[in-house]
């Protein structure tokens, strides 16, 4: 059902048993994808392409970069399906700088005012609670939970299964499986209780544990890894951990140290 209110380009794409509700604008550029529900007085424009059986809410703005860098160009922004989009909540497209598209995947939940910034990159199953913002270029791997009104520094990545505690300012990576809390990010531990919700056979989990006592034992982390025995290196979950460590990055590695680190050794 289309409202009688609705603005909508002739040049928009909608796919069968889209919903738009009262006094919503949807730019020329815009596909939706079958079962999608857009509630009152949201505006879409740009090149935007959002999936299946999402459901955004009120007062929702899918617009331009905040980037004083950007002037007008053509970018991308590609939503999956299943998604929740709550009141209030801001997405911009990607810049011609940061490689021109900002993507989210499937079954996330962006709570009441919360941002995602240009050019981010945004995985599976995350939650994002009220009152956060995403940096532009932000990478939020899948399974992701971060609390309300944190903040995440632009160019930071967090790893998967990360949880991010409420009042947290996200300045440094977060690894995988983290658990990470502060006015200026350190971190508490693992997340054990999303793993094992995850059904992680016990013996990863215990291999991860242990490996993380190692890896955080000193402040020199690529040190502590290199010194790491077989048994460590096979265990997937600790193998995610390394490759994220030792990736390629714009920020420092959060780490269990007051005040982390200032690079990574």
């Amino acid at each position: 059902m289309i409202d009688k209110t609705a603005i909508i380009d002739s040049k928009a794409k909608l796919d069968k048993n889209v919903q738009v509700g009262a006094y919503c604008v949807i730019g020329p550029n815009v596909e939706i994808g079958e079962n999608t529900v857009i509630q009152s007085h949201v505006n879409i424009s740009g090149n935007v392409k959002i999936g299946e059986g999402n459901k955004i809410y009120p007062f929702v703005s899918i617009n331009d970069p905040q980037d004083l860098k950007y002037n007008g160009e053509p970018t991308n922004l590609i939503i999956g399906n299943n998604n929740k989009i709550r009141e209030y909540v801001t997405i911009n497209p990607g810049t011609v700088g940061g490689g021109g598209k900002t993507v989210i995947g499937n079954n996330c939940l962006f709570m009441i005012s919360s941002h995602i910034a240009h050019d981010c990159q945004v995985g599976n199953n995350v939650i994002i609670a009220n009152n956060v913002p995403l940096g532009g270029h932000a990478i939020i791997e899948d399974n992701v939970v971060i609390g309300g009104n944190s903040a995440v520094q632009q160019f930071t990545r967090i790893g998967k299964m990360a949880m991010i505690g409420g009042m947290t300012g996200v300045l440094h990576d977060v690894i995988p499986y983290g658990l990470s809390t502060g006015n200026r990010n350190s971190l508490q531990g693992l997340n054990l209780i999303g793993l094992r919700r995850a059904k992680f056979e016990n013996k990863d989990i215990l291999g991860l544990s242990e490996a993380y006592k190692e890896i955080f034992a000193t402040k020199n982390i690529n040190e502590n890894i290199s010194k790491l025995n077989g048994s460590f290196q096979e265990n997937p979950l600790v193998k995610n951990v390394i490759d994220f460590i030792t990736k390629d990055k714009k920020r420092s590695i959060c780490t269990p140290f007051f005040g982390n680190l200032t690079k990574t050794p």
